[in-house]
């Protein structure tokens, strides 16, 4: 193979994304900014232009954004590139050996190499009820379409799910006047991604802008009457009234065509370093890829929208034989009412011994930093701003950080 060009002996095979996302949408405009001249085919199930995420469940959800915003590349970028994308278009099958995808009205498309940026599914809750045309979920842009109409008619909401999509929502309902009551079965919100004691300041802002929390709950059932949702019922008989439901419950990755190839898969698509697969001409990148990441030696499956950009960027110099090896330092962002946050780094549940605050949470103006062994293992900055590339340069050192010094306003994070 030509590196310089991603060409192989057979030019007649094309590079395939299967997965029309960000991710999918950024691979390919690597490819084409590196060099690479040959067939290009990206391949989704949605009928959209490839789109980002983020704003169905922040500006777009609330009615700041147009449509137009959300998409990652215009149509005519597609045409002007010679990238064939074929949209609601599914794949059905994937045969590593002939090096052939199987689409759904049973043509086949060769590859030379290809990518897998699948992403992810939302989970479903296994109870009576959860089938209701009143149930939601929130993954698409049609399913952010549904939730703007049902801001503008429903009074009372349930959330079930305390996590990033389930707040993100939350936060957005209020400012339509629909009331939310938001069912978590944990103590807190994000507990396992934040610890108690930030988790803490994620439930005060909910209580502050008028949402119901109740935590250490468990949903028996969703209620119906007169073929409509009616409410939830929880497992010590408690019936939340509610005209409409959303699930937030976490995703699953969408490994199903990974594993009918044979591919290995635990937790999602296993990946090298490099985003390269069991199979050495099949790469994932994004939310279905659990790629072994080399500055904390260990198989890492990232759910957010920095991993699908810059992941997917990697993937693509990979494809084209580049030397690879991605080993960004995970990030995230969120907005809450007034509340902004960027967070970057790791820490598993359980995995740090403390946490520093510098400034004062009940402010929501603030900096925060898991430490285990005095090292700072991620740092979170809330409503301060500018701060990220000092805390990612904090989290890659892995060196010791005195605690005082860390929290102390008067030092600067670039001198710790």
């Amino acid at each position: 193979m030509d590196a310089s060009t991603g060409r192989t002996a057979d030019d007649s095979a094309a590079h395939v994304i299967v997965g029309a996302s960000l991710a999918g949408a950024r691979a390919a405009r690597t490819l084409r900014e590196e060099g690479y001249q040959g067939p290009l085919v990206l391949i989704g199930d949605e009928s959209e232009l490839p789109y980002e995420r983020p704003p169905l469940s922040k500006g777009y959800l609330q009615g700041k954004d147009p449509r137009e915003k959300i998409y990652v590349n215009p149509a005519a970028w597609y045409q002007e590139q010679r990238i064939d994308l074929r949209l609601g278009t599914a794949v059905t099958a994937l045969d590593p050996a002939a090096h052939l995808v199987t689409l759904a009205d049973g043509s086949t498309q060769r590859y030379a190499k290809l990518l897998l940026t699948c992403g992810a599914s939302p989970r479903r809750l296994p109870v009576p009820g959860a089938d209701l045309p009143g149930v939601h979920y929130l993954r698409r842009v049609e399913d952010a379409d549904r939730l703007r109409e049902l801001f503008t008619t429903a009074r009372r909401i349930v959330v079930i799910g305390a996590g990033w999509i389930g707040l993100e929502t939350t936060a957005a309902a209020p400012a339509a006047g629909v009331e939310v009551t938001v069912l978590e079965a944990a103590e807190l919100p994000l507990l396992r991604v934040l610890g108690r004691e930030v988790a803490e300041v994620f439930a005060d802002l909910h209580r502050a802008n008028g949402v119901d929390l109740r935590f250490g709950v468990q949903v028996e059932s969703i209620v119906e009457r007169g073929g409509a949702v009616a409410g939830v019922r929880l497992a010590d008989r408690t019936e939340v009234p509610a005209e409409a439901v959303l699930l937030g419950i976490g995703a699953a990755p969408n490994t199903a065509l990974a594993e009918a190839a044979g591919l290995t898969v635990a937790d999602g698509v296993v990946t090298d370093q490099a985003l390269r697969t069991s199979d050495p001409d099949v790469f994932a990148a994004g939310d279905v890829a659990s790629a072994f990441h080399p500055l904390l030696r260990r198989h890492l499956r990232v759910e957010h929208w920095a991993n699908a950009l810059n992941q997917s960027q990697s993937a693509a110099l990979a494809m084209l034989g580049r030397e690879v090896s991605y080993d960004r330092t995970p990030y995230f962002y969120t907005d809450q009412y007034d509340l902004g946050m960027e967070y970057t780094g790791y820490v598993e549940p359980d995995g740090y011994d403390r946490v520093v605050f510098r400034g004062d949470p009940a402010t929501r103006e603030f900096l925060a930093f898991w430490l285990a062994d005095g090292r700072v293992l991620a740092g979170m900055n809330v409503n301060i701003w500018d701060v990220t590339d000092a805390i990612r340069e904090l989290v890659r050192s892995g060196r010791q950080v005195d605690p005082a010094a860390l929290a102390d306003p008067a030092r600067p994070l670039t001198e710790l």
